[in-house]
Order: structure tokens, then C-alpha cells, then sequence
């Protein structure tokens, strides 16, 4: 028996050992310091990998997986309610990673409801993502998120998201993933490129990881290491991502050798189209059309684009927008040529100040409304060292224009890190053919943001124009300091635009002002009201003068109180004292002119926000008071969305003013419909149909996009515009013009 003894407690011995050494390569996938930073260690695999979500390789059980990830929100610092395990490893081409998500609940309470690449909705249902600063710089990265059907997107952070502007979810690369299910929750793989990647030269890579993982039915977030509950501006379940200095740290990575990195995408076009405003009209014009695009990468962390006979047939059209005001209206960038480097070309700007946008793409290849199309263009994007640069010069073909100029446009924008968290920079751009002179036209720009601390944020920028016939007066310049915690918020800016300062490249929204903004937030989180997450009060002041005669032309003071549901919605209510003044007679509406002079108004706002994981989310707001020299009722239901299956969802939205003023009685009516039904993440078509009654407009947009190769697409696209006005058009809806196109594209990896 003694021997038997013997025998067993050797055993017990060995497996002991065994049991030991499995740990102590657990404890070498990841580690943390004492000063509670993560690093992981990268695994090579060289055996076959099938994406295909049932993560039944044998990496999955040679090495351990990375756990124990920890909530920001609600409840910073503590454990995430359910568990999480993921992996990552590499090969000689790409970059995987992987995770097994744990549900405590069945499928039916997932918050699962959308599958189109890239879309915002995804950001509001259950996901998996994943961050990869390249450059190890602490504040730049490249970001990929999955759902739980298969829902997918890829995006880009720059300067730490630079509170939402310094994120361009229009970046897109060529990866892969795949989801599963296994009893208990949902699995994913994902299959990165190192070639649809930019980094430092050198096969021995060190990276910034950070991992998240997001509960929409808890509204939580949780991530592989600790991030500040301030990194949530609020209540966001995704800003935390773009705090990118408090990610983990990706060791023993191996990258392949530069090769030539080589994508030519050539696309045909094949469109008809009818114009009944032109002159001279068009009428079922058919036309073909082919162009190309080039990617070419020098190194492996700088890129050059090139484009011939650019084409954005698939560009789905404008969002319409209600303008009571008497400046200009901001309309986005939505075509993709100009979205996928645009952080590379981002600007400082402010919270609360109208920064005139130094360079905004939608200058070129659109005037005086119309499409001018782009000859040749080229690009170059990427960082070296500190450095992060942009360069681009556009070249647009006027020849068929009676009015318009074959214009050259160039923009060069370089960044330099500065501290830990901060950058200063230069821009410089220039229009060959000015609009309000002969010759053309320069900008020439300087600007800095500073973080510092964890919370406190200082912008400013100084920036000349140099146009034919507009001599001094040409400058504009901000500063901006901003202490931005989660309990409370502070801020105070000054900006200044001369008139004549012209950005040709650019976009200002009124013109010859100093403004002066401030604002005050206090955001307590209720411990004892357990379905209250979060109380917000805030109050803003901002007054305009003129630049040239300082008087005070405009002023607002509000003050707002917001209840945020641990559900995500939110209530809130808010007062407004305006002051506006007139220097010549404005014109707001067809038969209704303001006066020169002096105004006072005063009007309260209330809004309920339906959660965006609800089957039915939208905004109901309410405005009542007074306006202009009389009254103005408002009422609107905004970012609606109802899910009828996650295939099919449709997105209602509508909104009505009635103005009563003594000079005239009007109502301005906008009402959309946005309507998709998904066939795969890959595949979907999507309608849009607008009425505007303040532009007697009825009009259509529908889109079948089709990605069925990576990075290769397929396009069907309808569109109309027809005229409401039931005087000038008694028949009914009289068409102003109406476009149909076929376009299919090809990427070619070399």
C-alpha cells in the first residue's frame, strides 16, 4: 500500500507540475505592472486558419485567453457582468483576433439589430471591437467592431477622437470576421491584413491594444484595461475607445517585410439622366463613364492615392435641412474619396465657437449647385516619426460649364506630437481660381491642442487668407480652454473672423464677428436612485460681435437640465433668451420680411430620447415661445428608427414650425423615410424618400449596394426631385430631374 502511496503522491506530483507550467504560460500571454499597465503577448500560429467564427483551431487552447476585462460605465473600475475571453495571435499575413462572448441570457434578449457595414447603428447593439495603435503614439489608432449577426465596421481615431471629430467611421480597409454561437453566448473571429495596416518600418513590432466589449441591455462597456468614467463624455458607450492612452500594450508582434503594397480599382458607369431646370433641359441623357483609383504605399506607414475621372454616382443625397436663421447651413461630406484620409487633414476646432472649417472637401467638384466633375487628383497620407502628414491636389474639368472654371485645388496639413497628448501643426491651401477676383487664392494656418492632466483641453489657431481684392482684415484666430470631468465641466473660448477672411478651400457660417462662449456643467451620478444614471445641468452663454464695429449683433443664454435613464433615455428640459440684431431686412420665409433692428426672444424646449437599443428609438422634442417678433411652436420627431426584424428596419422623421409674426403668418414642413431591408453585412438596399415645404420639394433616393468582393462593390442607384408648389404646378408633382445609374467597381491587391 505504501508503494501504491508513493506512486500516487508522485503523480499527483507530476500533473502538479504540469498544472504549474500551464499557469506560468497563462501568466506570459498577459501581464500587468505596478503601476496597472497591461501588456499581451502576441502568439505566432503557422497552422491553417479558417474564419469561420467556431474558433476550433488548436491556438485556442494552446494559449490562455485575455479576461477579466473591467467596466467603465456604469460602474468604473468594477468587474464586466458577464465574461469575456479573447485572443490574439498572428502569421506571416495577417493579425488575428478572437473572442468568445459569455450571455447569461438567451438569444431573444441580445440587443442585435442591424447588419449593414459601417453603419451608426451598430453602435448601438452588442459588439465586440478591437484597437490597434500602430505607432505605439498613444493618441492614433485603427479600430474594428462586430455584432453578434455579423454586423461589421471598421474606423479610424486620430488626436484621441478629438471629442467625436477626430473619428472617421467612413475609413475602410479590407479584413474579414465571422461570428458563431456556442451554448452559453456568441463567438467571433476576425482576420486583419498586416498589409491593410500602416506602421513603423520593422519586422519586431510593439503596438497599443485595447479590446471592449459593449452590453447594450445593461448599457455597459467594458474593456481589457481600466479607463476613466470621464472617457465616456457623459454617457457614451463608445468614446471610451478613443482614449487610446489608456490601452494595453501588444508585445513580441512579428510583421512581414515591406513589399511592393500595390490596389488599383477601376470602376464603369453607366448612367441616364433628366434635368428639366437646366438650360438647355436634358432629357433621358445616356452616358458611359470609366475611371480608376490608385493605392500605393511607399512605406509601410506612408501612403499615396491617385484618382482619373473620379466618379460618386453611388453617393447617397443630401439630408434636408429646415434654416430659420440667416447664415449658412453646414451640409457633411459623404464621398468616400475625401472621407478615408480625412484625419489626416483635420483642423482644430472648439465646443461651443463657429471655428470656420479651414479645409471642407465639399468645395471641390460641387459649385453654384452643381456636380463639376474631377479630372485628376492625388493624395498623400501617413506619419513619420511624430509627424503626421496630408497632402492632396485635385484637379476638377469645367469645360462644359458656360459660368463655372477648370479650377486646381491643393491643401497641405502636417502634425507634429507634441507631450504626451498634444499636437501643433501647419496648414496651407490654395485655389487656383478665386471666386471673387482674378487669380487665386491661399490660406495659410497655424494651431495647437493641448491636453493636459486627465480633463483640461486648450485649442487655439491662427489663420490668414490671402484672396484677390480683399486686402487686410484677413484673419482669424481662437483660443479655447476646457475642463471637461464627469462631475463637472468649464469652459471659455474667444474667436475672432475679419471680413475678409476667405477661406476658399473652407466653410464659414457667418462672417465679420468676435465671439465670446462660456459655459458651466455639473453631472452628478445618483448612488441611492438606482434607474437614474446620471443628472446633467448645464448652462452656455455666447455672444457675436462685429468685427469691424463691435456691436453686439447676437446673444444667447441657455440653461438645461437632462435626466439620463439607466435605460439610455433621456429627458430634458431647457430655457433660451436670444437677442438678435438686424442691420438690413431679412428675409425668412416667401412673403415674410423682418425689419432692421433689435429683437429679444425668449422660447423653452423639452425632449424625450428613446433609447437607440429600442425596437423603437427616435427623439420627441417640443419648442414653444417667442421668435423673431412674434412666436414660433415646434414640434419634431427626429433620428427615429423602428427595428421590424434585423433585416429590415425603417427610420422616421418629421418636423413642423408654426411662425406667427406681424409681418406674416408661415409653416415650414420636413418629413423623411429612410427604409432598408439587409440581405447580408455585404448587401442591402436602402430607399429615402423627403418632402420639404419650404423648397416645394418631394424627392426619392434608392440604393443597392453590394460588396461582393472585399473592397470590390456593386451599385444600383435611383434618384428623382420633383416640384410640390401646387400654384406654380396645379398638375401636381411636375419632375425637376430624376438620375438612375449602374456602377460596378474591382479591387485589385498587387
Amino acid at each position: 500500500m505504501k508503494k501504491y502511496n508513493n506512486i500516487a503522491r508522485q503523480i499527483c506530483l507530476l500533473l502538479s507540475s504540469l498544472l504549474c507550467s500551464i499557469v506560468v504560460a497563462q501568466d506570459i500571454v498577459v501581464r500587468r505592472d505596478a503601476e496597472g499597465n497591461t501588456f499581451v503577448n502576441a502568439t505566432r500560429y503557422d497552422d491553417e486558419v479558417r474564419i469561420d467564427g467556431n474558433l476550433d483551431e488548436a491556438i485556442y487552447t494552446q494559449i490562455a485567453p485575455l479576461s477579466n476585462f473591467i467596466q467603465q460605465i456604469p460602474n468604473a473600475g468594477s468587474p464586466a457582468s458577464e465574461k469575456t475571453e479573447a485572443w490574439i495571435y498572428f502569421d506571416d499575413d495577417n493579425l488575428y483576433v478572437a473572442a468568445r462572448i459569455y450571455e447569461s441570457v438567451p438569444e431573444s434578449d441580445w440587443i442585435a439589430n442591424e447588419m449593414r457595414r459601417d453603419t451608426i447603428q451598430l453602435r448601438t447593439n452588442d459588439s465586440f471591437s478591437v484597437l490597434l495603435d500602430t505607432y505605439l503614439d498613444r493618441r492614433n489608432g485603427s479600430a474594428f467592431l462586430v455584432t453578434p449577426i455579423g454586423g461589421f465596421s471598421d474606423f479610424a481615431i486620430t488626436n484621441e477622437g478629438d471629442g467625436g471629430r477626430g473619428v472617421n467611421f467612413d475609413w475602410n480597409v479590407v479584413w474579414d470576421s465571422r461570428v458563431g454561437r456556442f451554448d452559453g453566448g456568441w463567438t467571433v473571429e476576425m482576420e486583419i491584413p498586416f498589409r491593410s495596416l500602416r506602421y513603423e518600418p520593422g519586422v519586431e513590432q510593439v503596438w497599443g491594444l485595447q479590446l471592449r466589449r459593449i452590453i447594450r441591455r445593461f448599457n455597459e462597456a467594458s474593456y481589457l484595461t481600466e479607463v476613466p468614467i470621464a472617457a465616456a463624455r457623459g454617457n457614451s458607450l463608445v468614446s471610451g475607445m478613443w482614449r487610446i492612452s489608456e490601452a494595453g500594450t501588444l508585445e513580441n508582434l512579428q510583421v512581414p517585410a515591406r513589399n511592393f503594397n500595390l490596389e488599383v480599382k477601376p470602376y464603369g458607369l453607366g448612367n441616364v439622366t433628366t434635368n428639366r431646370e437646366s438650360t438647355p433641359r436634358i432629357n433621358n441623357e445616356a452616358k458611359g463613364e470609366a475611371g480608376v483609383d490608385v493605392k500605393f504605399g511607399i512605406t509601410n506607414n506612408l501612403t499615396a492615392d491617385f484618382t482619373y475621372n473620379t466618379d460618386f454616382a453611388q453617393v447617397e443625397v443630401d439630408e434636408r435641412q429646415v434654416n430659420l436663421t440667416r447664415f449658412n447651413q453646414f451640409f457633411p461630406e459623404k464621398r468616400e474619396f475625401f472621407l478615408e484620409g480625412r484625419g489626416n487633414f483635420d483642423f482644430t476646432q472648439a465646443r461651443g465657437l463657429e471655428v470656420p472649417t479651414m479645409f471642407f472637401s465639399r468645395r471641390i467638384g460641387l459649385e453654384q449647385g452643381q456636380i463639376v466633375p474631377i479630372e485628376v487628383g492625388a493624395r498623400l497620407t501617413g506619419k513619420i516619426g511624430n509627424y503626421e502628414i496630408g497632402a492632396l491636389t485635385i484637379n476638377t474639368d469645367a469645360d462644359d460649364f458656360a459660368t463655372l472654371e477648370s479650377t486646381g485645388f491643393s491643401v497641405l496639413r502636417v502634425k507634429r506630437d507634441i507631450f504626451s497628448r498634444s499636437t501643433v501643426g501647419v496648414m496651407l491651401t490654395d485655389r487656383s481660381e478665386s471666386l471673387v477676383g482674378q487669380g487665386s487664392s491661399q490660406l495659410y494656418a497655424v494651431d495647437g491642442a493641448f491636453d493636459f492632466l486627465e480633463d483640461f483641453s486648450l485649442d487655439t489657431y491662427l489663420a490668414k487668407t490671402d484672396s484677390p481684392g480683399l486686402n487686410g482684415d484677413n484673419q482669424s484666430y481662437m483660443t479655447n480652454l476646457a475642463y471637461d470631468s464627469d462631475l463637472y465641466g468649464l469652459n471659455s473660448g474667444y474667436l475672432v473672423v475679419e471680413n475678409n477672411f476667405n477661406p476658399e478651400i473652407g466653410f464659414k457660417r457667418r462672417n465679420n464677428f468676435k465671439q465670446f462662449s462660456g459655459g458651466a456643467r455639473y453631472s452628478p451620478r445618483p448612488t441611492s436612485i438606482d434607474w437614474i444614471r446620471r443628472f446633467n445641468l448645464e448652462a452656455n452663454t455666447q455672444s457675436y460681435w462685429s468685427a469691424t464695429t463691435d456691436e453686439l449683433e447676437s446673444r444667447q443664454h441657455s440653461l438645461s437640465f437632462a435626466t439620463e435613464f439607466e435605460t439610455s433615455d433621456i429627458f430634458t428640459i431647457s430655457s433660451s433668451d436670444e437677442f438678435e440684431m438686424l442691420t438690413r431686412p431679412f428675409r425668412i420665409a416667401t412673403g415674410v420680411t423682418l425689419r432692421p433692428g433689435k429683437y429679444d426672444f425668449t422660447s423653452y424646449q423639452a425632449s424625450y430620447n428613446f433609447g437607440a437599443q429600442r425596437q423603437v428609438s427616435g427623439v420627441l422634442s417640443l419648442r414653444i415661445g417667442d421668435f423673431w417678433s412674434g412666436t414660433n411652436t415646434s414640434i419634431g420627431f427626429g433620428s427615429g428608427r423602428i427595428e421590424l426584424s434585423p433585416q429590415l428596419s425603417v427610420e422616421p422623421s418629421y418636423s413642423i414650425n408654426k411662425v406667427e409674426l406681424p409681418e406674416g403668418d408661415f409653416r415650414t414642413e420636413l418629413s423623411s423615410f429612410r427604409v432598408t431591408y439587409t440581405l447580408s453585412p455585404r448587401m442591402y438596399l436602402g430607399g429615402l424618400i423627403q418632402y420639404d415645404s419650404n423648397a416645394n420639394s418631394f424627392s426619392t433616393n434608392f440604393r443597392f449596394r453590394w460588396e461582393w468582393a472585399p473592397g470590390s462593390e456593386f451599385f444600383v442607384v435611383y434618384s428623382d426631385d420633383r416640384n410640390t408648389d401646387p400654384f406654380g404646378h396645379p398638375s401636381g408633382l411636375e419632375l425637376r430631374n430624376r438620375g438612375f445609374a449602374i456602377k460596378i467597381n474591382k479591387l485589385f491587391q498587387i
